[in-house]
């Protein structure tokens, strides 16, 4: 009870700028909420709750205070094939794995690992993501046509007439101006609400003098009403079957959800200064989403802009988060109606200035600035987010990453070579000795032509894996076959303990009176010092 006290008195100069913050976020949560619904393909309401459900809960036990969560693109698009084919019961029982998942993933420590996600793999991460979302939205300039298949009629999507679709760009057009434009003349009012109050006008208007722009409720088929959350048990038969369809989607769903959230709270950190937990975090998204799929929700994970905007708006504590999903609740329990008569277009305009605002288009000015290896993986991966799913791809890129490194670093091992007076011969090593350059490393000794006496000198040098190891062995054997000795001196600490670790399977002569101690350390001239 004192901690939370303190807690409360050392945070309370932040509540005005929470509060504030909180009700921003929400206004600015409503058209992509809605928008997101139709790239998963569910009511707008149901995706309105999810943002209530996610952001509450994730808020309330989040690892970095200030972060808002809430149902987003990424995890939309990741859904939409489940339930266009399973249907919505399949996606609660979905969203409920997903959490488990991310509990877990919390609870074992590994969220810390989201962190060494390389720059290049979030470059492409982000404009694989724009390029999918900008190519759902192109759904909604289609409609039903019924057509004649073997002499029944079959209900088909086809493109709507060429006017319509000139007017529905014009519109698209227009809302996309009014976001770009509006911040520069004021910020009391986010841009996107903005945009789509004033669009639902004109579309009022156009419809009582005779022209009807089409509008969510004609999407959806049917009038959506607002309300709270009910709690609701998935109706799916528990087997084995039904594991292997939801396990694939789940795993998926939680590793970009997972994603998402540790870029936010990086990007968070550096802008207050300040560290989040990772692992933290990691239980409240896993948390936010069990209960969500428990409530008939569609999952979500925390939102890379919403968060920039509360950040930027004042909000510093979980007060702000909890405000805007309050905040939100109250329009959809007495403002659903108005959601209705939203056009179509005014929500297409709202995700193409997201797709606008996600692509990261300095990358497309990189050119020869960068290394070719982070070119290519930022073209890799998002070429697999295109094709494939975000989370594939993020795993795709950290180990194209990690090889790429690999593949680096492994050249940069070199050799100096002494001819000492006593006729033996030393091999002074320089560099990492690992998988990546256990082949450059059995290429620097010559071992038909040296003395009967070899000296490895690992001063300059470290053993890192087990191939380094090995590749260690197999060059004394090769020496011992020639009737010769090789000795290595000058090992660290850590690595002879790599050597007395594996004295079974490996023996190799180290000269122990030279063992290099931990409290020694490299200096930047590359010389050892107390």
């Amino acid at each position: 009870m004192e901690r939370l006290v303190d807690s409360f008195n050392s945070n309370k100069k932040y509540f005005r700028g929470d509060i504030l913050a909180g009700i921003t976020v929400a206004l600015a949560l409503i058209p992509e909420s809605v928008a997101f619904a139709f790239v998963a393909g569910v009511s707008p309401i149901l995706s309105l709750q999810t943002a209530v459900m996610i952001g509450f809960i994730a808020a309330l036990f989040t690892g970095r205070p200030g972060m808002i969560s809430s149902s987003t693109a990424a995890i939309s698009i990741v859904f939409a094939s489940l339930i266009s084919q399973y249907g919505m019961d399949y996606l609660f029982a979905t969203v409920i794995l997903m959490g488990i998942i991310q509990i877990l993933i919390g609870v074992l420590g590994l969220g810390k690992y989201a962190r060494i996600i390389p720059y290049p793999v979030m470059l492409g991460f982000l404009n694989g993501l724009s390029i999918v979302i900008f190519i759902s939205q192109w759904a909604l300039f289609k409609v039903d046509k019924v057509i004649q298949v073997g002499g029944s009629e079959v209900v088909t999507k086809a493109w709507m007439p060429s006017g319509d679709i000139i007017i529905m760009l014009s519109f698209v057009a227009l809302t996309m101006l009014i976001i770009h434009f509006l911040p520069k003349i004021t910020k009391a009012i986010p841009s996107s609400l903005a945009a789509i109050i004033v669009m639902t006008i004109i579309a009022v208007v156009l419809d009582k003098n005779g022209y009807h722009l089409r509008n969510v409720q004609d999407f959806a088929g049917m009038e959506l009403k607002g309300g709270l959350p009910k709690f609701y048990i998935p109706q799916v038969k528990i087997s084995l079957e039904m594991f292997k369809i939801i396990t694939p989607y789940a795993v998926v769903a939680a590793l970009v959800g997972l994603t998402e959230a540790v870029l936010t709270l990086r990007v968070i950190d550096e802008m207050t200064d300040t560290r989040g937990n990772s692992n933290r975090e990691c239980i409240a998204q896993g948390m936010a989403n069990l209960a969500n799929g428990f409530f008939g929700g569609m999952g979500g994970d925390a939102m890379i802009g919403q968060s920039i905007i509360n950040t930027k708006s004042g909000g510093r504590t979980r007060l702000s988060g909890l405000v805007a999903a309050s905040s939100l609740l109250m329009f959809i329990m007495f403002g659903s109606n108005l959601i209705n008569v939203i056009p179509l277009a005014a929500l297409v305009g709202v995700m193409f200035m997201v797709v606008v605002g996600t692509f990261e288009w300095q990358s497309l000015k990189y050119g020869k600035k960068i290394p070719a290896q982070d070119a290519f993986v930022i073209l890799v991966v998002t070429v697999v987010t295109i094709f494939a799913d975000l989370a594939t791809a993020v795993i795709i890129g950290v180990i194209l990453s990690a090889l790429v490194f690999a593949w680096e670093k492994g050249k940069v091992i070199y050799v100096n070579i002494e001819n000492n007076e006593d006729g033996s011969k030393t091999y002074k090593i320089n560099g990492s000795l690992f998988f990546g350059s256990v082949l450059s490393y059995r290429e620097l000794f010559d071992v038909k032509n040296d003395p009967d006496r070899v000296i490895v000198d690992f001063k300059y040098a470290k053993i890192m894996d087990h191939s380094a190891l090995e590749a260690v062995d197999a060059m004394a054997e090769r020496y011992k076959d020639e009737g010769k000795r090789m000795t290595l001196i000058r090992l660290d600490e850590d690595s002879n303990r790599l050597f007395e670790n594996a004295h079974s399977i490996v023996s190799v002569d180290i000269d122990k009176s030279t063992i290099i101690p931990n409290e020694y350390t490299r200096d930047d001239k590359g010389f050892y010092k107390s």
